[in-house]
């Protein structure tokens, strides 16, 4: 028997990826199981996304490789976007590079910034791959507690009194995932002075602005930021394109060059036409937010009222696609709780812990469900 690294010892398989399987099996069974505990898109892209594709493979050179750079068209379209929707400028051939979905730069990140030992600030509660990630290149997980009490954000203050010498990088996500929390231009002001007083590359994970969300930001677009910060974003929830894997990092050219060294290593560039249909997606009017959000508008209410009939609390005011509750006192754990609705309502739901050890006692709820499905769900109790 041929050993396996002795990296893969440090990780576990994904959460989803091994509940699912369970989920597919009491569906083979015949169980009419509801899923609301994955954050995938379940509408289309627009017609002219679709229509782009599809004129796009007749093209030219459309199934040759392409530059790891992506075409300039692309990060056209994504420095234009940047600028129109966060007031952000971003030079289209030194600060801009496409991903093949923005769960990759997590990877090219850590691999272009990373030395074995090296310790990377991780949010708990937050997105498991940044710790399966930092653990696979030899890096080491510091989890930095965010609660409801403080609104999900950091205390750079107690994080201040802490040997930092040896942090590297820190991830933080706002809008949060997966709490759905937002953060000012002040608190982000503050998160970027934290890193440049301490040497440390800040990375904001930025997938979730323009769902429900009024007041989109960008981390760049505070002053000075670019020095000591990346930010990955992803059409995959804005345009209902997760399947696509279409992602993006901004940042300074240095550091995008050195990403760059990374993913040329790793792929061979996007496919021509996921690219042209990524240009008319990040083109979209107003019309097509407007309509997005009166879809999930409708659904998050429809999902309230269930949130109410388990007896959860929640912030109305949160972001995203998912709508993170609190389970009421004196319940069991979440993954119990979880399985409990599961096995009894046929029902799939997210524990918060599989986010963190502060996600227990709170569950998640996808909005990437049909309105008529949460009815169903709600009738079922």
């Amino acid at each position: 028997m041929i050993q396996t690294a002795e990296r893969l010892r440090t990780v576990e398989e994904y959460y989803f990826s091994k509940k699912l399987r369970e989920v597919r099996g009491l569906i083979t069974e015949g169980k009419p199981i509801i899923n609301m505990g994955i954050g995938s898109p379940d509408l289309a892209p627009s017609e002219e996304v679709i229509t782009s594709i599809q004129q796009s493979i007749t093209e030219a050179g459309a199934h040759q490789y392409q530059s790891y750079q992506g075409l300039p068209q692309l990060r056209k379209a994504i420095s234009d976007f940047y600028k129109d929707k966060f007031d952000v400028v971003a030079d289209e051939n030194a600060e801009i590079l496409p991903l093949m979905g923005s769960k990759e730069g997590i990877m090219h990140i850590s691999m272009a910034f990373l030395n074995e030992g090296d310790e990377v600030l991780i949010p708990n509660p937050g997105y498991p791959t940044y710790t399966s990630v930092t653990k696979l290149v030899g890096g080491v997980p510091r989890l930095y507690n965010l609660t409801e009490e403080s609104g999900w954000f950091p205390n750079l203050d107690d994080l201040q009194k802490q040997d930092l010498n040896k942090v590297k990088i820190m991830w933080v996500s706002y809008p949060h995932m997966p709490t759905g929390a937002t953060a000012t231009k002040d608190q982000l002001l503050s998160l970027v002075q934290f890193a440049k007083k301490n040497n440390i590359l800040l990375v904001n994970d930025n997938p979730y602005s323009f769902v429900l969300s009024k007041n989109p930001i960008s981390i760049l677009s505070i002053e000075g930021a670019k020095e000591v910060t990346l930010e990955l974003n992803s059409l995959s929830k804005t345009f209902n394109m997760a399947g696509w894997r279409v992602g993006m990092v901004l940042g300074n050219k240095a550091h995008i060059n050195a990403i760059l060294k990374v993913k040329s290593n790793m792929d061979s560039g996007m496919f021509y036409g996921i690219q042209k249909g990524a240009v008319a997606a990040l083109k979209s009017g107003e019309d097509w937010f407007s309509s997005l959000d009166q879809l999930y508008t409708k659904r998050r209410e429809a999902m309230f009222a269930l949130v109410d009939k388990l007896n959860c609390s929640y912030d109305k005011n949160a972001v995203g696609m998912f709508v993170w509750a609190k389970l009421p006192k004196g319940s069991v754990s979440s993954e119990e709780f979880v399985d409990s609705v599961l096995y009894d309502k046929n029902i799939f739901i997210a524990p918060g812990t599989i986010f963190g050890s502060n996600g227990e006692g709170y569950i998640r709820f996808s909005l990437c469900v049909k309105l008529e499905k949460i009815k169903e769900a709600l009738e079922r109790f």
